[in-house]
């Protein structure tokens, strides 16, 4: 027999479940995984860290310059035109004008806010597991939640596989090594939980 005021505490419970309605607070791990995946959909990974712009140029004799450039070219993605450049006073020198190619169209990823900008980016992170949850409230009173979690790329094209993208893009090969884990902040909106990009 429960003690009457252990009864009403009981009581009182179940009716603030019933009014918050379900999972409000404390919401169940698919809601983290839903919101990171959501998140890199709309966020792939890409060989540069910012966009670049084409047609580019650069030194032939410069591997540094070259080196990402060739093996886009190899892969089919660019176009690559030798040139002489002519110098002031000291002759000339060789260049490589590189140019998306047709096929490299279809892969490429332009930048809305800069024509003739973009990049190739060649999967975005699918979350395996969810490691970790630590709960918290913002400053400005919202709900957060800290998570650790695993991850794959998905959607990788044969191009972003191939060892010399891979040697020319340290990146590239960093994130299809497996498995990989992240930490990341989520924010509670009214309806979901979003990834904070901060």
């Amino acid at each position: 027999m429960l003690h009457p005021r252990m009864r009403l505490s009981l009581t009182l419970c179940g009716l603030i479940t019933l009014a918050t309605g379900c999972n409000k607070t404390r919401p169940d791990t698919t809601n983290f995984k839903t919101a990171i995946n959501n998140y890199y959909s709309a966020h792939p990974s890409c060989v540069w860290q910012s966009p670049v712009k084409f047609p580019a140029q650069a030194d032939a004799d410069n591997d540094t310059q070259t080196k990402g450039f060739d093996a886009l070219t190899d892969a089919g993605l660019l176009t690559r035109t030798p040139q002489e450049k002519k110098r002031f006073l000291i002759g000339s020198k060789q260049v490589n004008d590189y140019d998306v190619s047709d096929k490299g169209r279809t892969q490429w990823t332009s930048d809305q806010s800069q024509p003739g900008y973009g990049n190739f980016c060649y999967g975005h992170r699918d979350v395996t597991s969810i490691d970790n949850v630590a709960m918290s409230t913002n400053q400005n009173g919202a709900n957060t939640a800290t998570v650790t979690y695993h991850y794959d790329l998905t959607g990788v094209p044969d191009w972003a596989k191939s060892q010399e993208t891979q040697t020319a893009f340290p990146n590239v090969q960093a994130d299809l090594s497996t498995p990989k884990s992240a930490t990341g902040t989520l924010v509670q909106t009214q309806d979901s939980w979003q990834v904070s990009a901060d």
